[in-house]
């Protein structure tokens, strides 16, 4: 745990990348098979859900801190997150345990979830005794499921590269999929030959960069493949062993949430691995990602919901076939490998994406006025020549996305962030007129202020309050500010009876007074036809 915690604060100092895999690189070397796999898992964002609730904790923190509840409260008011607030407000341990990172996980963190509370609070409080500061705060964020550090997958797979010597592409393979945190998979994972993959096991997806605006750079428009952007789930769709295996792209298994995206892959030959989008989709037309949302949130998938919203895939790519790994060839051979695929497989489940039909940039330029009328939220732009790479690398893949939607909102409430902004009011909810010139909150906000604008706004909010209600203030409504979304749908859950996708602060009109904020009907108009009826 020591040599875990080390790592953590070492990760946490700095900002620079070859810092973070030296750092990284020095910790595997070292470190035991069983605490290398424990802390690859925790580190690649992994986590355990579940152990233990939050409250708990607070009620024995305070016990061993000896200090009021109202003092632990304002503390944690100040500090912004529990395992923090915790590692400070404990006394000193009365001793140092030197056990290792494997140790502390299986026989103290994982009996927790099973544990009766006694047995919880006796684990809880023996590691606070025996831990010391960022080991506290480590162990506290174990528990609570909040561990995270700035370290990035390609990162991690740069770090292995050089302790294990072998390519990068082969590592971000084997990490993905289901695996087990021991000493088996550690010696799997740094193996010269691979020979205990797993049949589930996706490839790692390869990601687009935004384009710039100069096209001209991407050289003749005819060296790319231009297919439409889509606003659905990435998956990739396995047929290995005579089973069917369908990932999203946050490693989750989600193979029996689509019953007929299954069907469909049983009938692809023995050994096929296909990239695509999953995307709600009914009478040869896309529907609003809101609704696969409601579709995955239900535990049970009714035959009312599956006739009501079917899902397909779209076929982007083919990444294997026959049990070979093809992602080396070139984009126009696999793209017509994946057409005589997806055409033998004769379902309506299972399409190709289309591609997009244009002599030049400009003539992309003007069919991309049309992109939020058609469902999709721009073009993909693939280099013919190129192979299916890993992660995010410039070069081969972009992706040029319609400019989001954007509103005049006024800032009404404000509540303190987390973590290095838990001291700042930097999360923020924003207003709207409506009929009757009474502002209706319309959308949180988080992100888009540089940090002198977020002293700024925190300045505002604690000379401006008007009432508090727990964490969150009640502001002067003064300030406008102009938020960016992605999508907008009716939404019978929020008071302004609309919700929109991913918003964030686009910029801070000081230019504005909040008499020229937007209004609901504004907001209205911007709805999709489907969703305005």
């Amino acid at each position: 745990m020591k040599g875990f915690a080390a790592l953590y604060a070492e990760l946490d100092a700095t900002t620079k990348t070859n810092d973070k895999v030296a750092a990284l690189a020095r910790y595997f070397s070292s470190a035991s098979p069983e605490d290398a796999a424990w802390a690859l898992y925790f580190l690649s964002g992994r986590r355990i859900k579940n152990l233990l609730n939050s409250r708990k904790l607070h009620a024995w923190a305070i016990e061993r801190a000896d200090v009021p509840e109202w003092l632990f409260g304002e503390c944690y008011d100040a500090v912004g997150d529990i395992a923090e607030t915790i590692a400070h407000l404990l006394p000193a341990p009365d001793h140092t345990d030197d056990r290792p990172l494997s140790w502390w996980v299986e026989t103290r963190l994982l009996p927790l979830k099973s544990a009766p509370e006694e047995a919880q609070r006796e684990i809880i409080l023996e590691a606070w005794d025996a831990l010391d500061g960022v080991e506290r705060f480590v162990w506290n964020k174990l528990i609570t499921g909040g561990f995270r550090v700035g370290v990035s997958q390609l990162l991690i797979t740069r770090a292995l590269e050089n302790v294990t010597r072998l390519p990068g592409a082969t590592l971000a393979h084997r990490l993905m999929g289901e695996w087990q945190p021991d000493a088996s998979f550690w010696a799997q994972l740094t193996a010269q030959e691979d020979g205990a993959a797993q049949i589930s096991r996706p490839y790692p997806f390869f990601l687009a960069y935004a384009v710039d605006e100069d096209f001209t750079a991407l050289g003749p428009s005819s060296d790319w493949q231009v297919e439409w952007k889509w606003d659905g789930i990435r998956s990739q769709v396995i047929a290995r062993g005579g089973d069917i295996f369908i990932w999203s792209r946050g490693e989750e298994l989600v193979t029996e949430r689509f019953p007929e995206i299954a069907s469909a892959a049983r009938a692809l030959p023995e050994g096929t691995v296909i990239d695509g989008e999953i995307l709600p989709w009914k009478d040869g037309h896309v529907l609003p990602f809101a609704l696969l949302q409601q579709r995955i949130g239900r535990k049970n998938l009714t035959k009312r919901i599956l006739q009501d919203i079917p899902a397909v895939v779209l076929a982007y790519d083919v990444l294997e076939w026959g049990g070979v790994d093809i992602r080396e060839r070139p984009l126009d051979e696999r793209r017509a490998l994946l057409d005589s695929i997806v055409g033998a497989a004769n379902s309506p489940s299972l399409l190709m994406s289309p591609l997009v039909g244009a002599q030049s940039w400009d003539d992309l330029a003007v069919l991309m006025r049309d992109a939020r009328a058609r469902g999709v939220e721009g073009f993909m732009l693939k280099r013919r020549t190129s192979p299916y790479r890993v992660g995010r690398q410039r070069g081969d893949w972009y992706k040029w996305k319609v400019s989001p939607l954007t509103v005049d909102a006024v800032l009404v409430y404000a509540q303190r962030g987390s973590g290095k902004r838990a001291s700042l009011y930097t999360d923020y909810t924003f207003a709207v007129w409506d009929e009757n010139r009474q502002l209706v909150p319309f959308a949180k906000a988080y992100s888009g202020l540089t940090d002198a604008e977020i002293r700024q706004v925190d300045a505002y909010v604690r000379r401006s309050t008007i009432e508090k209600f727990g964490p969150v203030r009640t502001v002067t409504p003064e300030l406008v500010f102009e938020l960016a979304f992605e999508g907008i749908q009716r939404s019978g859950r929020h008071k302004s009876g609309i919700a929109v996708r991913f918003p964030r602060i686009a910029n801070w009109r000081r230019d504005k007074s909040i008499e020229e904020a937007d209004t609901l009907e504004t907001i209205r108009a911007m709805l999709p036809p489907e969703s305005a009826e």
